[in-house]
């Protein structure tokens, strides 16, 4: 299957996220990564497009959606992976010229810009695809696949926490750049905690239990000396159909690295998952013992092993979770250039629902937090 061309805004050569998203890329063989609108200024941009021998360089992104629209080889989709500020006007560019567009999370940094993109993805032919990576993790499939199947039964509990430590330190102060946009209420949006890394563990925890949140209460803290946004928050969570959860994120508790969880309880039973061990699902039915189902081991069915690459026992993790959303999302592309629907072709693919969702979250609890954590509907 040929290669789809493919164009990156943001991502320089000093990029993290960057650097990320093109490994995820090319994991499965299934993008070229042909040109770019790496950096905020034209000569930043090329250096960075040089390093990377990416072939073409652009000064702006609605220069590189014009020009890749008008080429023949021109790209097909891109990957925006800005600061969050960036994501709705350079999504808005590509999806205007028929450009597939994968972006990163949250969608976009206020819920007027997300009400505006969701209007511009109904205007275009093109694909919106929103890189929740967790969805792509083998066991996460495996549990959303136990879920819909009812082997929890009624979904009673969810519980999902996500706690760093990076940010325990002035990081914004001592000219770290992640840690400056983050916290940058102009280029990160209202929430701090939440947009970053709440807006991951609201998105698992829907995506597993199948449920919406219909309100939350929600108390965020600012811990660090000045600080404009949240780097800590508690939220109590209804769902749809009656089912109770809570949520903790936090930047600032010493001795957690990347420690994202989810815990789904059932009238049958409950299934807990750790995303720094990732190849391990624990499932306990109701009066029996807690059994350990591991990636393409004994248990696992075909939703974990259609996004699994290698023999169990062998470690698959964060890198391959997104190139599991980055190959589903060439997958889709070439459905729809076959004639496929939209919808049909996204599959379990987070897409403008899921970011809608993640914005009308992140809002709700900075609002609830206003009012002294009171319940808000979303």
């Amino acid at each position: 299957m040929a290669r789809l061309r493919l164009g990156m805004v943001g991502g320089g050569n000093d990029a993290f996220i960057g650097g990320v998203h093109r490994i995820a890329a090319r994991i499965d063989n299934r993008f070229d990564l042909v040109a770019g609108a790496l950096s905020s200024t034209p000569e930043k941009s090329a250096a960075s497009a040089e390093t990377l021998g990416i072939a073409r360089s652009y000064g702006s992104f609605t220069e590189m959606a014009k020009s890749e629209a008008a080429r023949a080889d021109g790209i097909e989709a891109v990957s925006i992976v800005t600061p969050n500020h960036v994501h709705f006007a350079a999504a808005k560019a590509f999806l205007a010229e028929g450009i597939h567009v994968i972006c990163d999370k949250p969608m976009t940094s206020t819920l007027e810009d997300a009400t505006a993109m969701q209007q511009a993805v109904a205007d275009s032919d093109a694909l919106f695809v929103l890189t929740h990576n967790y969805t792509g993790y083998p066991m996460i499939r495996q549990a959303q696949a136990m879920v819909h199947a009812g082997e929890l039964g009624d979904i009673r509990i969810v519980q999902a926490e996500y706690p760093q430590d990076w940010l325990t330190a002035p990081m914004e102060n001592e000219g770290v750049k992640q840690a400056e946009w983050r916290t940058d209420p102009a280029r990160s949006g209202v929430g701090g905690s939440v947009g970053d890394i709440g807006t991951h563990a609201h998105n698992l925890a829907c995506f597993v239990s199948g449920l919406a949140v219909e309100s939350l209460a929600a108390d965020l803290q600012s811990f660090g000396a000045g600080r404009k946004l949240d780097d800590n928050a508690h939220v109590m969570l209804r769902f749809a159909g009656g089912a109770r959860g809570m949520l903790w994120c936090s930047q600032v508790a010493p001795g957690n690295e990347n420690g994202l969880k989810l815990r789904v309880y059932g009238s049958k039973g409950g299934l807990e998952w750790h995303q720094e061990d990732p190849n391990y699902l624990w499932f306990t039915p109701l009066g029996e013992p807690k059994r350990l189902i591991t990636r393409n081991g004994a248990g696992a069915g075909q939703a974990a092993a259609a996004v699994s690459r290698i023999p169990g026992g062998h470690p698959e993790g964060y890198l391959e979770g997104f190139a599991n959303i980055y190959t589903e999302a060439a997958d889709a592309i070439r459905a729809v250039q076959n004639g496929t629907p939209r919808d049909a072709a996204m599959g379990l693919l987070p897409g403008i629902s899921e970011g809608m969702a993640g914005m009308a979250f992140i809002n709700a609890c900075v609002m609830s937090s206003w009012q002294d954590a009171a319940w808000v509907t979303l």
